[in-house]
């Protein structure tokens, strides 16, 4: 992750991963299926952030299922709960697990230095959706098991008591929304989900939904990207108006996220910006706390193109094979059972990357409402993150969102202009030092 300013563990990241990229005797070396089962064996170590599901036993009946196919490989599960700090800083070494997805703050540009090869880009995109992310010169070093949609995952039984029982269709209408859930309701209408810091990254990815452009983040290589009209523009003027208005929790510094789950099941907290993979969580949650699940909805961003809503498919994380991996075979067969046989994606509400795949049943409300499921161009990527690396904005992480919501809450000075104008110059001279 790109941070403003580089203090403690960020620093100890950045300097991880610089000396990473140093290279220690990379293999390049391709993680490549085998044609027979039966002849694949050895153990492999999966990281993965799915504390949850190691912890209650889903992850072991996985395995189990896959030992059916593949009875000579035996699989080990290491759940990280700061999956993003401690694996980024374990790329510094060869140590990082035979099978991980890969950390949001790796650099497209460098996947080639830390993940096995698993073919061309040619040739996977004939099964799989969503290639382009992980594909480096031709070469594919991750596969997405599913892409999310994004909007707000909302209680609309409590929405519908605050009388709002239709779809806002700009900011300004989901900011009276809002309001109305207070008002009507007392519950807190919007949550951040400050404390925890991963949710607000995925404020990023409304970006093409705003607009309806699969080519927005082409736009951020060449384009000031807060300028009046423009989609983190749009997306950030919603967040600041809605914690400056008073319509989230109070204090920010003290949310949680496992907490967020209960509260919005029972009507105490209104919405929260997640991707489509939230919803199951959210409903899981209701079922546990004697709620409805069916009180567990999902809205798209308050923005129209052409009459209609948009809503960009964001890749989850990347499954990928790490590149010093001895049992590459293993690692392959893993990788391939998971994303295309494992029935992960459709347990998460995900849309899988597996073309032949069906939508999720917790996207037909989109389906019905014509709301148009788009995937970015990410052709512009690499610039994108050297951008983003020399802007120190940090488009991947939380920081200057957190910033944004202290100035909207009064805890720092400034104002939504002055925050934008210092965003606009940092990506300015970005796109000079990049170009």
């Amino acid at each position: 992750m790109r941070r403003v300013a580089l203090t403690g563990l960020a620093l100890a990241v950045t300097a991880a991963l610089a000396a990473a990229c140093g290279g220690s005797g990379t293999s390049t070396a391709p993680a490549t299926a085998a044609a027979d089962p039966a002849k694949v064996s050895g153990a492999i170590t999966v990281l993965t952030n799915r504390t949850d599901l190691v912890n209650d036993g889903t992850m072991k009946k996985y395995a189990a299922e896959f030992a059916k196919v593949y009875p000579n490989v035996q699989v080990e599960f290491e759940a990280i709960t700061d999956y993003e700090g401690e694996v980024k800083i374990r790329m510094n070494t060869d140590n990082y697990g035979d099978v991980l997805l890969i950390p949001n703050a790796i650099a497209k540009g460098d996947y080639p230095k830390f993940f096995a090869p698993l073919g061309s880009a040619a040739e996977l995109s004939e099964k799989y959706k969503f290639v382009q992310a992980g594909t480096v010169k031709d070469q594919v070093y991750g596969l997405v098991s599913f892409a999310s949609a994004n909007g707000f995952v909302y209680n609309k039984d409590l929405w519908a008591r605050a009388g709002v029982t239709e779809w806002p269709k700009t900011p300004e209408e989901f900011l009276a929304g809002l309001k109305a859930v207070k008002d009507k309701t007392g519950a807190i209408p919007l949550y951040t989900n400050y404390k925890d810091g991963w949710p607000l990254t995925n404020w990023t990815n409304a970006m093409g939904s705003v607009t309806c452009d699969a080519t927005a983040e082409k736009a951020l290589t060449t384009e000031d990207p807060w300028a009046p009209g423009k989609d983190l523009n749009v997306i950030d003027s919603l967040l600041f108006g809605a914690v400056h208005g008073k319509l989230t929790e109070k204090d920010p510094t003290t949310t949680n996220w496992e907490d967020s789950k209960k509260h919005i099941a029972t009507g105490k907290i209104g919405a929260m910006w997640l991707g489509s993979w939230a919803i199951p969580q959210m409903q899981a949650a209701a079922t546990t706390a004697g709620e409805s699940a069916d009180s567990i909805a999902f809205m798209p961003f308050p923005s129209q193109a052409g009459g209609s809503f948009c809503s960009v498919l964001n890749p989850d994380y990347q499954y990928a094979v790490n590149s010093h991996s001895a049992n590459k075979p293993a690692a392959r067969a893993w990788l391939d059972w998971f994303v295309d046989k494992s029935g992960f994606s459709a347990t998460n509400q995900g849309v899988s990357s597996v073309k032949t795949a069906p939508l999720p049943s917790a996207l037909k409300p989109y389906s019905d409402a014509g709301v148009k499921l788009i995937e970015l161009e990410t052709d512009h990527r690499v610039l994108v993150d050297a951008i983003d690396k020399e802007a120190e904005v940090g488009l991947k992480s939380p920081d200057y969102r957190q910033k944004l919501i202290d100035v909207a809450r009064g805890a720092a000075k400034g104002d939504l202009t002055s925050v934008f104008a210092e965003l606009s110059a940092k990506w300015k001279s970005g796109q000079q030092s990049a170009a």
